[in-house]
């Protein structure tokens, strides 16, 4: 007997879409067809008119756990991502203490373990003085290895030309890199600060981390990936000239890759004078050229993951002058909904979202039994109703800090239920009483 059955779904996966019917049991999708008896299911869930995906995987947020919780904590951002549609995360290194050793890294995976609703892995944290560390990392312990080549928060600057080297020639599993430089950073900030002073208007934002800086990090990191044959990931591209520095095409094979997060996706410079510091991140929200050149390279695969970086700050935090008020802002609750309404929109395909933020990042990091759906693999599903509304108000916010940028958007489709290893951790609304999250494998 089935656990669960869904019946009548529109399945999009694998790049197809087409109705079936999927039987969960034992945490797992155990059979796919059509016309599944659901006299075999102790419960059923009728999706008809509701289109069936993989969970999304965010390979980068920031829940801000240990030593930061006043922003989120595992829990609350786990929640709001659930109610998103994401069930897996990865999980990034700068937080108090950092990230940067196994103890530091075991301690996560025990404060997540019975807390977190989505899946979870974390990233080991690369330092000037943790080359070692890295070397001697097992492969199962850490989604990734997490490198800020630029300008970053919690002291994690990695700039000394020969531990960059150690790292991308000894890694042992995939590199993740934050690329911004950060003597040209300064020098801009410097600049800004004799016109302006200290109230520095937050449109200045991407001059100060400019095309310029995000170029030669970027053009670093691949340069050095290239020299000794590492996996890298270059994350959150912001410019239309760094796209020069990956191949189109589909990302098996890929040895360099790289990503777009969904409010590079959606924003741009205009949206400054209305949102300020709200969109204030790292790397900057730019120009509505690098928006629109970013979205073209999603669908031609010079992009290969649609991420989040989920990274939340308090409101009393973001009303602070433009040194004061922290980059960053709250994303996982809307991330699969903003992508949706670019479906809706006629910018990308569903097939091309489920691809890129569900299917390839499984790949890149090797994530085992996870991202698609088929026979074997994890149930981590999400219904979505591409014919239901949502709006965003604080009501309906699950993020600790209890704002988004997003405040007063209707998106176009509506996240009706979310699944978590065969379980229903969101539905109509409303989080379930259980907590299903699990600690991610590798194939490694």
């Amino acid at each position: 007997m089935y656990d669960l059955l869904i019946t009548q779904a529109t399945l999009v996966n694998e790049g197809r879409i087409h109705q079936a019917d999927v039987a969960i049991n034992n945490q797992r999708i155990v059979k796919i067809g059509q016309d599944l008896s659901a006299e075999a299911a102790k419960q059923v869930m009728d999706a008809q008119g509701l289109h069936l995906l993989p969970g999304m995987i965010d390979d980068q947020v920031h829940f801000r756990e240990p030593g930061l919780t006043h922003k989120g904590d595992i829990a609350t951002e786990s929640s709001a991502a659930v109610a998103g549609g994401i069930t897996t995360y990865m999980e990034m290194p700068n937080v108090n203490p950092l990230t940067i050793n196994a103890q530091a890294l075991e301690d996560k995976y025990t404060r997540a373990a019975g807390r977190s609703r989505a899946n979870f892995a974390f990233y080991l944290g690369a330092s000037n003085d943790n080359l070692e560390e890295i070397k001697n990392l097992d492969p199962q312990a850490a989604c990734g290895i997490k490198v800020f080549m630029g300008a970053s928060t919690g002291n994690m600057l990695v700039d000394d030309p020969e531990i960059l080297e150690g790292i991308f020639a000894s890694a042992p599993i995939l590199v993740a890199t934050h690329c911004e430089d950060t003597p040209m950073i300064q020098a801009n900030e410097e600049a800004a600060r004799e016109k302006y002073g200290e109230d520095i208007p937050f449109s200045e934002h991407p001059t100060i981390r400019s095309e310029a800086a995000c170029w030669k990090s970027s053009s670093y990191a691949v340069e050095l990936a290239k020299k000794h044959g590492t996996r890298l990931h270059v994350l959150h591209i912001t410019t239309a000239k760094e796209l020069e520095l990956f191949e189109p095409g589909e990302m098996q094979g890929k040895q360099i890759t790289a990503e777009a997060c969904v409010h590079h996706l959606w924003f741009s410079e205009e949206d400054y004078p209305r949102l300020g510091a709200q969109i204030k991140c790292n790397p900057a929200i730019k120009r509505k050229t690098d928006r629109d050149t970013i979205l073209q390279a999603v669908k031609e695969g010079r992009i290969d993951i649609i991420a989040t970086d989920h990274a939340p700050h308090t409101w009393e935090e973001k009303q602070g002058t433009y040194f004061k008020a922290p980059a960053g802002l709250p994303l996982v609750q809307h991330a699969l909904p903003s992508l949706l309404d670019h479906c809706h929109d006629g910018r990308l395909s569903l097939e091309t979202v489920v691809q890129k933020a569900c299917h390839n990042p499984a790949e890149r990091y090797q994530v085992k039994d996870r991202g698609y759906i088929r026979e074997g693999y994890f149930a981590d599903l999400v219904l979505v109703d591409l014919k239901g509304q949502s709006l965003v108000d604080k009501d309906s916010l699950l993020y600790k800090c209890g704002w988004s940028p997003f405040e007063g958007h209707t998106f176009n489709s509506k996240i009706a239920a979310t699944l978590v290893n065969g379980q229903v951790a969101y539905e109509n609304g409303q989080l379930s009483e259980g907590v299903f999250g699990q600690r991610i494998t590798f194939n490694r």
